[in-house]
């Protein structure tokens, strides 16, 4: 996802310099025109606004504040300086999130939780939907940035990006099964899959799951566009947050041990949409149509 959001900011006429664990995207990165970093720490230390787009909560904890297992030497806090802006494009916990910009703020620092939705195709294409929590005018100040990448809404103060995301993920994912279930009992009770998808996709049960996904789904076709191990960890980050918050969710409880499923029987690397794949194993066949 960073590398083609890092490239459009280089065709949008920012000056770009790239950090990443493995070197390679940043090798690309330069060949479009960007600069390599030698650390979070010398990235921060050459902008003037640093975007972190990061797997899960213990990686900001470690590249931003260089804490927890493992913690990276030079993290981004090393080489900020008072009146900079971090902004956070990775889908992690609100609660971490509030705890990173607290102690981003304590050395003059603001943030933004930006977390992100549309895969890999919205981040070549720049038209991710950029959920974004904290300071309204520290957004107003970056807004030409967030224009290069997507949409932004402003959902609030800082967590409530991720608290949209969350939402968001579990909306997806709870959709993906619902998709799936309807799509197994149609090939169960001998119904035309392909008719059955352009019936529902025109009224009430419409969505981009039925638009862009069930498609694909009824050809086996499982080619990533967002893995289905990053929706099984966003629904973690979803269910551990309404732990915290109290907030019923068995919906999205029992889709999280659809998606659980899905890793453990070596899915993780296909489209969330492939949980339809784990329906059909309790089904005991497959709903496909004729090539």
């Amino acid at each position: 996802m960073g590398l083609p959001m890092a490239k459009n900011l280089v065709d949008a006429g920012y000056p770009v310099v790239g950090y990443n664990r493995s070197d390679d995207p940043v090798a690309d990165l330069v060949d479009y025109g960007g600069e390599a970093g030698d650390s979070p720490a010398d990235v921060a230390a050459r902008t003037e606004v640093v975007v972190t787009c990061l797997p899960d909560s213990p990686d900001v904890e470690k590249v931003v504040l260089g804490e927890g297992e493992a913690a990276s030497e030079d993290p981004v806090v090393d080489g900020l300086s008072e009146g900079m802006t971090v902004v956070d494009m990775s889908t992690i916990s609100p609660t971490v999130t509030e705890d990173v910009a607290d102690r981003l703020a304590e050395v003059g620092v603001e943030m933004l939780d930006a977390p992100i939705s549309g895969g890999e195709e919205g981040a070549i294409d720049g038209t991710l939907s950029i959920m974004v929590g904290g300071d309204e005018d520290v957004l107003a100040a970056h807004q030409e940035l967030f224009d290069a990448m997507g949409s932004t809404t402003h959902c609030g103060p800082n967590g409530a990006g991720q608290v949209t995301k969350a939402c968001n993920q579990i909306v997806v994912a709870c959709t993906n099964q619902a998709v799936s279930e309807a799509l197994v009992f149609a090939n169960k009770a001998g119904a035309d899959l392909e008719a059955v998808v352009e019936a529902i996709r025109g009224g009430a049960a419409g969505c981009w799951t039925l638009d862009n996904r069930a498609p694909r789904m009824i050809h086996g076709n499982f080619e990533p566009g967002f893995f289905a191990e990053y929706q099984y960890k966003d629904l973690r980050i979803a269910t551990d947050a309404g732990e915290a918050f109290g907030s019923p969710m068995p919906a999205t409880e029992l889709t999280h041990e659809m998606y659980k499923s899905m890793v453990e029987n070596g899915m993780g690397r296909d489209d969330n949409s492939g949980v339809m794949q784990v329906v059909e194993m309790l089904a005991g066949e497959e709903a496909r149509i004729s090539q």
